[in-house]
């Protein structure tokens, strides 16, 4: 997963569906959904992107999208923010997750 940051970011979801998991290295939960989400990527090889977003080192991308709690997962297509979830979610709903916006 490609690691993004305020210089990158909106260069990486201008274009296509892109899958960005908001997260920091002493979140439990979110060294838990990294693997889950690296699986499901391979899934979605070549039609949706996936990156992540360091919230320690990248605060000021957290404040612009309003991150209050991590993992936070969201999905944008060409540009737009189209859905998201919180929290640690089992590999199938994670699918589902961007299944519903393929």
């Amino acid at each position: 997963m490609k690691e993004l940051t305020s210089a990158t970011f909106d260069a990486e979801i201008a274009e296509g569906i892109v899958l960005v998991d908001f997260w920091a290295p002493w979140c439990g939960p979110c060294r838990a959904l990294t693997p889950l989400l690296e699986q499901v990527a391979e899934d979605y090889d070549g039609q949706v992107a996936f990156c992540k977003v360091n919230t320690q080192d990248e605060q000021e991308l957290a404040q612009k999208f309003g991150i209050m709690s991590i993992p936070a997962v969201k999905l944008f297509k060409n540009g737009e923010e189209v859905d998201q979830f919180v929290g640690l979610k089992p590999k199938p709903a994670i699918k589902s997750f961007v299944e519903a916006h393929i």
